[in-house]
């Protein structure tokens, strides 16, 4: 699958990134030929975690209040708990994820990083899977949770969502699947 020419932008908070749930996509994007790029609410980097220990740190290379869903091709959204819960009260993160839905465009879903699509309000009637805690979260969205490795929902935008580090490749490759068209 190649995505030869595709921008992805890759939202994160300043810290609490899974580490893998960041590095495996942005490796299974380049590796398919497309450009990863890391957003986040300030420039400088951010920390990454393997669980609850610190992981390495990362550039940021476009900060939120400059991006614009215009410049990328789809939305990669990570998890960590403390990154999925800090992203979710950003301003600019939930006005792009809301941008990216309007527009179209494949957005991806690891873990906890759902709790931004929860703020922006583009979860109803979509059909998703994330880390269990998150199962009543979405609900009261009016989304349907479901306990399952990948699932990919085709609605008004594509919705790639996984649950944990364990599902990354089966989420890597419908990820690039919906982003290869």
């Amino acid at each position: 699958m190649s995505i030869e020419g595709k921008t992805v932008a890759f939202v994160v908070a300043a810290e609490g990134i899974e580490q893998a749930e960041l590095t495996e996509p942005w490796k299974a994007v380049q590796g398919a030929g497309g450009t990863p790029k890391l957003l986040s609410a300030e420039s400088g980097e951010v920390q990454a975690f393997n669980h609850l220990t610190p992981g390495d740190r990362f550039p940021v290379d476009v900060t939120l209040s400059d991006a614009s869903a215009d410049d990328y091709d789809a939305l990669m959204l990570p998890g960590g708990v403390a990154n999925g819960d800090e992203v979710r009260v950003i301003p600019e993160a939930v006005q792009l994820v809301k941008a990216f839905a309007e527009a179209g465009k494949p957005v991806g879903v690891i873990c906890h990083g759902g709790w931004v699509l929860i703020e922006a309000g583009v979860v109803a009637g979509r059909r998703l899977t994330s880390w269990p805690t998150l199962q009543t979260d979405y609900r009261n969205a009016g989304a349907t949770w479901v306990d399952e490795q990948v699932v990919v929902d085709e609605g008004p935008f594509t919705l790639v969502s996984s649950r944990k580090p364990d599902d990354l490749p089966a989420f890597n490759r419908e990820f690039l699947a919906a982003l290869g068209g």
